[in-house]
């Protein structure tokens, strides 16, 4: 039978439609929440800031200028610059870039490999499931911060090895995830249904299993991204992760904190940049949570 039948396109049509129907219902409901847009408001300049940040910087950020050295905001230097002169804000902006890119890098790796993991140890069982379950508990039995920096001291500073070590502690909580929604339905009648139909394992994984954890993995993502960030700031701090003369947050507030007493703008202003980010980050992902909450969008 040919799959482009009109019963088949109307379906096809019919699908879209209540999908787009879905989503316009969850930004209606998203745009409700103050706190949901005050959050997307801070990500959106952050994204914004990452995207134009040689449009609007004002200076170089790489550029040292000793005579303009440890100046305090003003109109020309706007946050202040640091020990070499080099203006906060512009740093910021371009430091901003490499926040973006370790958050979206250690996610679109960090969540794939955890939902596959959970989910085939799930869905096979026995065996398989107590030693990918085992290997998992043991990741989750080390703080994720110490765990990066063993990781990032037998690799060697630097930001690809500080995304790989983040990266290797980011995937657990994605694999117990889709370990649950599979052990929660691979006995289910729809799931045997297709297993007597000759469905393959691998087919019901990505068929059944894996679409059931997008919200939750959606969720997971957007309140994991602070937590990247943090990690990835904290790598910077102590000089394992974006090497000088990158404009890294961490690495700004810890060269900053020789000074904070008295010029307090080198490493406060950084530390801000990191606070008001993964506050953004933290109150999309409690709103996403209680919107894609099947229980709460019952009630609502």
């Amino acid at each position: 039978m040919s799959l482009s039948t009109p019963e088949t396109l109307n379906a096809r049509r019919a699908i879209r439609a209540a999908r787009l129907a879905e989503f316009g219902r969850f930004a209606r409901r998203f745009k409700r929440s103050k706190l949901g847009m005050i959050g997307l408001i801070i990500v959106a300049l952050l994204i914004f800031g990452a995207a134009f940040a040689p449009l609007l910087a004002t200076h170089d950020p790489y550029l040292p200028d000793l005579g303009k050295r440890l100046s305090a905001p003003g109109w020309e230097y706007w946050l202040g610059t640091d020990e070499l002169g080099r203006d906060i804000y512009t740093r910021i902006l371009y430091g901003s870039r490499l926040t973006l890119l370790i958050v979206i890098q250690v996610v679109v790796t960090a969540a794939p490999l955890g939902l596959l993991f959970g989910a085939v140890s799930g869905a096979y069982g026995g065996i398989v499931d107590k030693i990918f379950m085992r290997i998992t508990d043991v990741f989750l039995a080390v703080p994720k911060l110490l765990l990066a920096l063993a990781f990032v001291a037998a690799l060697g500073p630097g930001i690809f090895n500080a995304v790989l070590a983040i990266t290797l502690t980011a995937w657990p909580p994605y694999a117990r995830m889709a370990r649950a929604e599979a052990l929660s339905i691979r006995n289910a009648d729809y799931v045997n249904a297709a297993r007597l139909a000759g469905a393959s394992q691998p087919y019901i994984i990505t068929r059944h299993i894996l679409p059931l954890c997008v919200s939750s993995v959606i969720v997971r993502m957007t309140l994991d991204m602070a937590g990247v960030i943090l990690i990835a700031a904290g790598l910077g701090f102590i000089g394992l992760g974006a090497q000088p003369p990158l404009p890294e947050w961490g690495a700004m507030i810890s060269t900053g904190r020789k000074f904070l007493f008295e010029q307090w703008w080198v490493a406060t202003m950084p530390g801000i940049a990191i606070f008001l980010v993964c506050l953004g980050f933290n109150l999309i992902g409690d709103v996403m949570r209680d919107l894609l909450d099947p229980h709460l969008r019952r009630r609502a």
